[in-house]
């Protein structure tokens, strides 16, 4: 009895489609390392001196120096995994000071291959810092620098902030202008797994701002919806940090002296509109730092 050998072309063929199969299957099984927190909101101001001042003579925290990128740069712990970074700089003329944003993961590496396996432009390789920390940055689809960054052990950052008085000792959110709100929920929603907490706009009518949480942490993210490009007052206000207080009051109380000494000229707190306590200050630079109470007002 004959027996008919396969053509190689069809074999090849045979070989080629199995291992397609295997590139796909250990594509979907990459699996999203934990997103537990927001690490660090960069800044940069065109005079560090002022800068000082205002976060350390008004907000009231220790600053640490640094010399990063070739400029000089303050370091702000505002609790032991989540710092401000204030770097020098500013060109005259630019109206964007957000520089980035970190969020902390339990493994950069994990994180950086998924992301490659959603198709995410990411680094070749990871950045290690003396303290064992890694991290590497991508771009947002609205071109917001992220930075993932991996403390030792997974934990939180191991450096004990400085004692000093500070206005807060949280990060609550970071608000980001969002142009293509389906493009960007693809990318925090679908990919890196955030959820919509809440949102809300001048008006009942009207959505300006959506909260989104990060995966497995209670700290987020702001959606600041914009449909044109915004000047360097607006940018300043939409590209935010805001700062957990537990009571507003003592927070204005504390603040009154201090702006005094500083001449800094302090308004007065208002209810937002998701019905909690809410004060804007803004550095020497226009940006804004937001200070909000946990809860809604009684």
């Amino acid at each position: 009895m004959s027996r008919k050998i396969a053509h190689p072309c069809f074999s090849l063929l045979i070989l080629l489609q199995l291992l397609m199969a295997m590139v796909a299957s250990q594509a979907q099984t990459v699996k999203r390392p934990d997103i537990i927190g927001i690490a660090a909101v960069e800044v940069q101001v065109s005079d560090i001196k002022k800068a000082a001042d205002f976060y350390q003579g008004l907000l009231g925290y220790p600053l640490s120096p640094l010399s990063m990128r070739g400029k000089q740069s303050l370091l702000i712990r505002v609790n032991q995994r989540q710092n401000i970074v204030v770097h020098a700089g500013l060109p005259a003329g630019q109206i964007e000071r957000l520089l980035a944003i970190g969020l902390q993961t339990t493994d950069a590496a994990a994180m950086r291959q998924y992301l490659k396996s959603k198709g995410s432009a990411v680094p070749d390789t990871l950045t290690r810092y003396t303290d064992g920390s890694l991290s590497f940055a991508i771009l947002d689809p609205e071109n917001h620098l992220l930075q993932f960054i991996q403390y030792p052990d997974a934990g939180p950052n191991p450096i004990t902030p400085k004692t000093g008085n500070p206005i807060s000792a949280r990060i609550l959110h970071a608000g980001i202008t969002i142009a293509n709100l389906p493009l960007s929920d693809a990318f925090y929603k679908d990919i890196l797994g955030f959820t919509e907490i809440w949102k809300g706009g001048a008006t009942d009518s009207v959505t300006s701002w959506i909260n989104m949480r990060l995966p497995e942490s209670t700290d987020y993210i702001e959606y600041m919806l914009i449909n044109a490009p915004p000047n360097k007052q607006q940018l300043g206000s939409l590209h935010h940090i805001a700062l957990l207080v537990p009571d507003m009051q003592q927070a204005v109380d504390m603040l009154r002296p201090r702006a005094t000494k500083t001449a800094y000229n302090l308004a007065p707190p208002r209810i937002g509109r998701n019905n909690k306590w809410q004060l804007n200050l803004y550095d020497p630079d226009g940006t804004r730092v937001e200070l909000m109470e946990p809860f809604t007002f009684r």
